[in-house]
Parts: C-alpha cells; structure tokens; sequence
C-alpha cells in the first residue's frame, strides 16, 4: 500500500507518516521503484499509533506501547503502569484547566462590559484582581 493510501485508510497525514517512518516508529519498505510501501501490519501499527496519539500519549510512550503490542510475552501490568500514569498526567491537566477554567469565569462574571474603561478582566490579567489565584 502506498503513503497516500495509508494516510486515507489512517487519517493520519503524509507528513506524519513520514515522520514515523524517519524516526523509526513505524517503517516501511522501500520497493525497488523506491516508493514507500506498507503492509497490513504496518498499516495496523499506524492506526494504533493514531489511537494512541488521539489520547494524548506522546511519540515516546506510543513506541513504548507498540513494542509492547508486539511482544507476545508481554506482561499487561506493563501496559497497565504505561496507561496509569499517562492518566495520572491527564487528571493534573484536567485540573490545571478546572483552575484556569475558575480564574477566568470569576473575571468574566466581574466585568460589567460597557463603555467605561474599567474593566477587572483586564486588572485581573494585570494582576491586580482580587480573585487571582
């Protein structure tokens, strides 16, 4: 299968690809034309690869999570500390985001809008407000 019909079948781009191929995640072979060329397995390895992406894992963790789907003497508890942590670094987003979330509404709510120069969001960015955290 050729690039252009991986990046259909994945949804991922040429240039993702691509970058996956150069860094070793997920290589394809060269065919004496010197086109790139997947196979079914390759092109399972990149779907997953795009999974993993979509949940946030980083390069690094999602070529730790392929090898580890190759290895039929894989341990789950592996992939289970892998998972656990990568939330544990989403649950700390998540609430650095409520706080963010917070922060910004208190300021929100504060302004009255209008036409007078005063305004707390622009204060409270200023870090002149009363509610910043």
């Amino acid at each position: 299968m050729k690039i252009g019909e991986v990046a259909k079948a994945t949804g991922l781009s040429i240039k993702s690809i691509r970058y996956y191929h150069d860094i070793g995640l997920v290589q394809a072979e060269r065919g004496d034309n010197g086109y790139r060329e997947y196979s079914d397995a390759q092109l399972e390895s990149l779907q997953f690869v795009q999974h993993c992406r979509e949940l946030g894992f980083s390069i690094e963790e999602c070529k730790d999570l392929l090898l580890l789907k190759h290895d039929p003497q894989r341990c789950a508890s592996d992939v289970k500390r892998l998972a656990s942590e990568h939330l544990k670094v989403l649950e700390q987003r998540m609430a650095s985001l409520q706080a963010l979330h917070a922060e910004l509404s208190e300021l929100v709510n504060q302004c009255h809008g209008g036409d007078s120069p005063e305004c707390p969001i622009i204060e409270g960015l200023s870090g002149k407000s009363c509610c910043h955290h």
